[in-house]
This record gives structure tokens, C-alpha cells and sequence, in this order.
């Protein structure tokens, strides 16, 4: 998953990105005023935005109003030091997700963010299954058949982004763009690499198999009965 940070205070914005890289795995994108910021959001993918309130340029409402004016369906948790009701229901209105008013726990930013990510995949609970395939997103764990796996991290989170969206097909393109920072190498053959990887821990001796290529067109996750 790709996360954009729009925070200006720098202390901040980095505690969030480490938290959120290595924490939850997640590429993090970070942008330290509004105008910045919203120039992220428009020309990059990503799976959710974290959006101060208070920021240089272009306030995060205003960045928050030109995103939603744009069309982008990007969930969107707002970060601030205001609690004011009017200020909050004015802010979802605006079409804001969520919001955490500051100081906040690190480990609550993390799981209001997961929980975005689900729910704008249409999934309500932090478990995520696939025929015998389970994931629990909370725990960071994979079981196959009731066997738990081990995976390295990118390995997780390339199954997390696919899981997210079982039987879709993804391109290659698509899949760098969502699990690395703007510092990816466009014709790396990571995705392959680590594709390869999954198909020996998840499908190996199994009739049934989970991880699948389209050729010419990215993969997917999705169940195919034996031949």
C-alpha cells in the first residue's frame, strides 16, 4: 500500500512515515505544505492520504476540496488540533474519511488507516480470505490451509494489495506505482521476483492454485479448480 503524508511539521511527518513503513510496510510519500501536497494526490496512486489541517500554501481543506472537486476517491484522514463539531462535520461533508485530533497514539493512526484501505475495497473486518488462503491485515499474518507462512515483507504486501482485490487482474505497472515510494524503478523485475516467491510458499503441493499470471495484462489472486 501507498500512503501520501501532507504534514508540515517536519518531527511529525517523519514519526508518521516510520511508523507507517515499518509499522504497517506501507511506501510513504511525504509532502511538507498544501500545494505540495495536493500535487501528489493528482498525479500519483495511492491507497490513502494523510492530510494536516493547518498547512503553508493551501490549507488541507482546501487541498481536501480540490482532490474531492477532481473526482479522486482517495480516503482521506485528517489530521488536527481542533475538535470543534462544527469544524468535524463541516470536514466530512467535504469528504473527509476519518480524523484523529492531535496528540494521538502512532499505533491508532495505523489501524484508522487499515481500516480505510479495507473498507474502500469493500472489506468491513481486518481478516481476509481467499478459498483456504486467510490474511489477517492486523496481525500481519498468512495461514494457507491453516498453515501459517512466512513471507518477507514484500512479499506480504503484494499479496495484502492483491487479496484487496480478489479475481481483479493487476498490471505490473500498477503494483510498483501502489508498494513503492515516487523512487521506483519503472523496469525493476522485483514484481516477478517476489510473484515467484508466493507461488512456492502458497501454491506449492497444492491442487488448487491461488497466485496467477495473465500474460500480458498483470496477476491476480483468485481460485482455479484443478485441470
Amino acid at each position: 500500500m501507498r500512503i501520501a503524508v501532507i504534514e508540515d511539521e517536519p518531527r511529525l511527518a517523519d514519526n508518521i512515515a516510520a511508523a507507517l513503513r515499518e509499522g504497517s510496510g506501507y511506501a510513504v510519500d511525504v509532502a511538507r505544505d498544501g500545494a505540495e501536497g495536493l500535487y501528489l494526490a493528482q498525479t500519483n496512486s495511492y491507497d490513502a492520504v494523510v492530510l494536516d489541517l493547518m498547512l503553508p500554501k493551501l490549507s488541507g481543506r482546501e487541498v481536501l476540496r480540490k482532490m474531492r472537486a477532481g473526482g479522486a476517491k482517495t480516503p482521506v484522514l485528517i489530521l488536527t488540533a481542533r475538535d470543534e463539531k462544527e469544524l468535524i462535520v463541516g470536514l466530512l461533508n467535504d469528504g473527509a474519511d476519518d480524523y484523529l485530533t492531535k496528540p494521538f497514539d502512532l499505533r491508532e493512526l495505523r489501524a484508522r488507516l487499515q481500516s480505510l484501505i479495507r473498507r474502500s475495497q469493500g472489506h468491513a473486518v481486518a481478516k481476509l480470505a481467499i478459498g483456504d488462503l486467510e490474511m489477517d491485515t492486523a496481525r500481519a499474518i498468512v495461514r494457507r490451509g491453516g498453515v501459517t507462512l512466512t513471507l518477507v515483507p514484500m512479499e506480504y504486501r503484494l499479496l495484502e494489495y492483491l487479496m484487496h482485490r480478489p479475481g481483479k487482474v493487476i498490471s505490473k505497472t500498477k503494483l510498483l506505482e501502489h508498494l513503492y515510494d515516487f523512487h521506483w524503478e519503472k523496469f525493476s523485475n522485483v514484481i516477478e521476483v517476489y510473484i515467484a516467491g508466493l507461488r512456492k510458499k502458497i501454491d506449492a503441493g497444492s491442487s488448487v492454485k491461488l497466485i496467477h499470471t495473465v500474460r500480458g495484462h498483470g496477476y491476480c489472486v483468485r481460485e482455479e479448480e484443478p485441470e
